[in-house]
């Protein structure tokens, strides 16, 4: 198993990107710094000048991979929504109690995000706090709907496609299993953004976390 774990490629859709970033090694310190480089800065502040000056190459080497800016954060957020995906698969697979796999999956989507070291390039906490912070502005966009129909969020969506397969194997007549899947998906990365931010208006905090909320709420509400 850690053979092939070691071997896994996370694959993000080929049309985020001009050229693939993971075939070389100035594509993978593009990567690796602009994901320290907007959890620094922020997406707003971030350009590839600026990323440009960090991997010492110049500007038009990184538009040899993205476009603009805006395809480099959605494929962060693929690679994430894909990376969170084989955790899914990993830590599910094995239990057979579909109660029991609905609470791990819950866990699992929810949970604050530790490092993988089967990725050495990428540091999947500031990965992670990049998607808490920034990843609605890869979709909260006026191009949404172009992008949707591109296959841009193939991997958001066939995530929540497999919560919501064990949401109806629990509770195969509940009419909003869809809806609660994508709820618990956005809902976890709103309340880790509301307690970093906002402390006030959440009950996530001094030790209770978003997963012990989703869990409970799929619990009363599949029960």
């Amino acid at each position: 198993m850690k053979d092939l774990l070691s071997s896994l490629k996370i694959s993000v859709p080929s049309k985020i990107y001009i050229k693939d970033p993971e075939t070389s090694e100035l594509g993978k310190r593009i990567i690796e710094s602009s994901i320290v480089l907007i959890n620094n800065i922020g997406f707003e502040s971030f350009t590839f000048k600026k990323l440009g000056k960090i991997i010492g190459s110049n500007e038009s080497s990184i538009y040899r991979y993205f476009e603009s800016k805006h395809k480099l954060l959605l494929y962060l957020s693929s690679w994430y929504w894909a990376w969170l995906e084989y955790q899914l698969v990993i830590e599910t697979f094995s239990i057979s109690d579909k109660n029991e796999k609905l609470v791990k999956a819950v866990e699992v989507v929810t949970r604050t995000v530790e490092e993988d070291s089967n990725f050495s390039h990428i540091n999947e906490t500031l990965l992670y706090r990049i998607i808490v912070n920034e990843s609605s502005k890869s979709f909260l966009t006026k191009k949404v709907d172009k992008d949707n129909k591109e296959g841009y969020f193939e991997i958001y969506k066939r995530l929540i496609n497999r919560l919501e397969v064990m949401i109806a194997e629990v509770k195969p007549n509940y009419k909003f299993a869809m809806s609660l899947a994508s709820t618990i998906l956005e809902g976890g990365l709103h309340q880790h953004f509301l307690n970093e931010h906002f402390p006030s208006i959440t009950n996530c905090k001094a030790g209770q976390t978003p997963t012990d909320f989703y869990q409970q709420l799929v619990y009363k509400t599949l029960n």
